[in-house]
């Protein structure tokens, strides 16, 4: 069985060597859906029973371990010095440093593997993360699979 739990945020964010439009810096209404796999929990009395996941604690831990974390904050690219000197001469900006341009695709995949250990198997249900969609905009998105 999949569950998928969908959060928003907002972020800034440019591609430093893009030759259109997102070579700017601008920000986005970012999306992030998160999908786990796992048996429904079939113990009696628990208050998941019937469920692969609570999906409040979908959200609590997306939000512990990604969301706030990137929420109202400028994701950079560590190779962008223009970007990073920039929001250095700003006290207490809110400011996250990637070690990949923030496109969508690379979005995708580090939250994947921000968030892959953050679920774990609570009631023996085979919980894992199989999925982490990213959307820059309502049409535009990025997934990350888990590899076989």
């Amino acid at each position: 069985m999949q569950i998928t739990r969908r959060l928003e945020f907002d972020a800034g964010h440019r591609i430093p060597s893009h030759t259109s439009q997102c070579r700017h810096l601008h920000g986005h209404r970012y999306a992030i859906e998160i999908t786990l796999s796992g048996d429904i929990i079939t113990t009696e009395g628990l208050s998941e029973q019937g469920m692969v996941m609570d999906y409040s604690e979908v959200k609590r831990i997306a939000k512990e371990q990604l969301v706030d974390a990137w929420d109202h904050a400028f994701l950079v690219y560590r190779g962008d010095k223009a970007v990073l000197d920039f929001l250095s001469g700003m006290p207490e900006h809110k400011t996250v440093v990637l070690d990949v341009p923030p496109t969508a695709e690379n979005l995708a995949t580090v939250a994947f593997d921000i968030l892959n250990g953050a679920y774990r198997e609570t009631y023996a249900n085979r919980l894992r993360l199989e999925r982490v969609r990213i959307y820059e905009t309502p049409n535009n998105w990025a997934d990350c699979l888990r590899s076989a």
